[in-house]
């Protein structure tokens, strides 16, 4: 049985693709920051030591050997520059540490029991179409850490390759989430639909049959891409 941990599995694309892989048999290790679920790992990203700590609560349950590894965990709150330096900085680092560093600490958490073991692996790195084109500027902190985190996919698939090693990255557009609810509230509602030729947002469990795909089916020679799914809003 594949066994995966995916962070940011209460709600939004990650219960999606939560349903959709115990759909296919694999078991899913989940992580969010609140839960009383017996598979879902409470923790709190904003703080240092929790990404090691649901790794190695993670590798418990999972008999020791955790095969697939999907950071999805994201924080998406506006952070406009007219705010005070300390707060400015303080909702950046929060950013930032949600979204990029718990997952290059889990990355590297992967990388490492699967060059021990001498075993093959995935990661699947849910970013946003925003780490290409850049957002609001009430986001700059949120478009960083998702461009942050597709250089590190791309850097984590070349190097590690000929190990069996393998990384896929997604990158959602506007997705029907509580997140990004608020977030096109904020800039107009429908009226921003305009922008996307597809004439509407994509639905988790769209995104959710990505992550499925990358974790469980995308042949090796796939490793290193990007899956945009944005409905044709930025096309490269």
């Amino acid at each position: 049985m594949t066994c995966i941990l995916l962070t940011g599995s209460s709600r939004g694309i990650g219960a999606a693709a939560k349903t959709a892989l115990e759909a296919r048999g694999a078991q899913v290790i989940g992580q969010a920051t609140w839960s009383n679920s017996i598979d879902t790992i409470p923790a709190d990203f904003c703080e240092p030591g929790a990404p090691q700590e649901v790794w190695q609560a993670a590798l418990a349950r999972a008999g020791g050997q955790i095969d697939v590894l999907v950071n999805n965990a994201g924080l998406f709150d506006p952070n406009p520059i007219d705010r005070s330096d300390i707060a400015w900085l303080d909702a950046w680092e929060d950013t930032m540490r949600i979204n990029l560093t718990a997952a290059a600490q889990l990355s590297r958490f992967a990388v490492r029991h699967w060059q021990e073991r001498g075993t093959a692996g995935r990661i699947v790195h849910v970013a946003s179409r925003a780490g290409h084109r850049g957002d609001s500027p009430a986001h700059w902190h949120y478009a960083a850490s998702k461009g942050g985190m597709l250089a590190m996919h791309k850097t984590i698939a070349r190097q590690y390759a000929r190990e069996g090693i393998l990384s896929f990255a997604i990158t959602p557009g506007f997705t029907d989430t509580s997140m990004a609810g608020d977030y096109l509230d904020s800039r107009g509602g429908p009226g921003l639909l305009a922008d996307i030729p597809l004439g509407r947002v994509a639905e988790p469990e769209e995104i959710a049959t990505l992550v499925e795909f990358c974790a469980l089916d995308a042949p090796p020679s796939l490793t290193g891409a990007t899956l945009d799914a944005n409905g044709a809003s930025y096309v490269r």
